[in-house]
């Protein structure tokens, strides 16, 4: 688990901004939920021969004896806060929501045991266009963060609960006579989560698994012109895309669509956003029947992924627009003053005022050293009438002028209205 120190939370910021601004035009409204649920909501949603479940989860008992858990992922947490909030019968929801989650896994690049994800949720829709709506939105982000060219679609469909059945006796019964020759989680999950043995990253199962069933062999007819109708709408908007018939996701609530946007920037952890549908989740949690589909990225990846494409902006660090330096005993409550009146004047400059005493020099080089793009100056033993405005670059001009004009050279070279 990592702190994000000072240096580092203007990336995260960048990446915020831009989400939160792509979703606000979409119209999808923010929700937020605790870290902390009944154990038993993950092992009704995800499913308890996951890894996740039976590997991955930080679960404790709590003083009254109840069994809790740090969210592993923000999907059921999300479906189990909109049924208590009555947001689910007879409605339409578009939610999002961004915070940390935990899985006790080996870290490794881009992958914490807290990490920190951006989820997206709707909720009362059964149709291809939603759907279609969650690709073009991550479509667009991927072009606002100019990682377009770094990023690869791929889909599947699992088609509904009859069709995943059928299809899970004949891949069963497809890979029964081959029992000793896969790995071990494979073998436990031929009996329990057959479907799981396809997400397998063990080379001689994948192997093994290339003459397989295909899930688009069992998958009714409504489901396939869902499917097909979903392509058409991607190939208009010019989103190119693979169809990965082994792709079912690690988590059991999912049927219909399933995706995942991958890349090669990151070595063996290529996956950067993966969703799909989940219509029996709020039912499978004790709710209604709900048409469900969403989505959840990884911000740390992302951000890995930015710093590994130079996508980084310039600049980023440069957090203070002016540095106020206060030098000399007597001008420290009139400085203090001051910025307060400018910021009040202009919310959208950043001022930085110094604090704690030092000599001119020392405080000067603080203002350089914060990337400040000038500094006011108030020197003295007592108020003072006039201050000095100095412009720091390499040419250091410095103006002197009555402390009432400081307001309007701050407009003039900041272009301020």
């Amino acid at each position: 688990m990592n702190d994000v120190l000072p240096a580092e939370t203007p990336r995260w910021q960048y990446f915020e901004a831009i989400a939160r601004g792509l979703l606000a035009s979409y119209g999808y409204q923010e929700i937020r939920f605790p870290v902390l649920e009944q154990t038993q909501l993950f092992k009704r949603s995800i499913g308890e021969v996951t890894d996740i479940v039976e590997k991955e989860m930080y679960t404790f008992e709590d003083r009254n004896g109840d069994s809790l858990t740090l969210r592993p992922e923000g999907t059921a947490c999300c479906v189990r806060a909109a049924e208590q909030g009555g947001l689910l019968y007879n409605q339409t929801q578009k939610l999002w929501y961004l915070g940390p989650m935990y899985r006790h896994e080996r870290p490794q690049k881009g992958r914490y045991r807290q990490f920190f994800q951006l989820g997206v949720e709707t909720f009362g829709m059964a149709g291809f266009d939603v759907e279609a709506e969650l690709l073009l939105m991550c479509a667009d982000l991927w072009r606002s963060l100019k990682l377009s060219e770094h990023v690869q679609l791929e889909i599947n469909y699992l088609g509904n609960s009859e069709d995943r059945a059928s299809y899970g006796k004949a891949l069963h019964a497809f890979l029964l006579p081959l029992v000793e020759q896969l790995d071990e989680d494979s073998r436990r999950r031929l009996d329990s989560n057959v479907l799981r043995i396809l997400d397998s990253k063990i080379p001689s199962t994948r192997e093994m698994l290339v003459n397989a069933p295909r899930m688009a062999d069992y998958v009714g007819a409504e489901s396939s012109q869902q499917f097909r109708q979903l392509q058409q709408m991607l190939d208009q908007a010019g989103i190119s895309y693979r169809i990965n018939p082994a792709l079912v996701r690690g988590l059991d609530y999912y049927n219909g669509l399933v995706f995942e946007w991958t890349t090669d920037k990151l070595g063996s952890q290529a996956t950067v956003c993966a969703g799909g549908r989940y219509d029996n989740l709020s039912k499978q949690l004790g709710g209604n029947a709900t048409p469900a589909v969403g989505f959840a990225m990884g911000v740390e990846r992302l951000l890995l992924m930015l710093e590994a494409t130079g996508q980084i902006p310039d600049g980023l660090n440069q957090q203070v627009d002016v540095y106020m330096a206060l030098v000399g005993p007597g001008v420290q409550s009139q400085g203090l003053l001051l910025a307060r009146d400018l910021r009040k004047i202009f919310p959208s400059l950043r001022i930085l005022t110094h604090c704690g005493g030092a000599k001119y020099n020392a405080q000067l080089k603080k203002a350089f050293a914060c990337g400040a793009r000038c500094a006011v100056i108030l020197e003295g033993d007592s108020s003072v009438q006039q201050v000095k405005f100095k412009v720091l670059d390499t040419e250091g001009a410095t103006l002197e002028l009555p402390v009432t004009a400081l307001a309007p050279e701050l407009a003039r070279f900041f272009n301020l209205d």
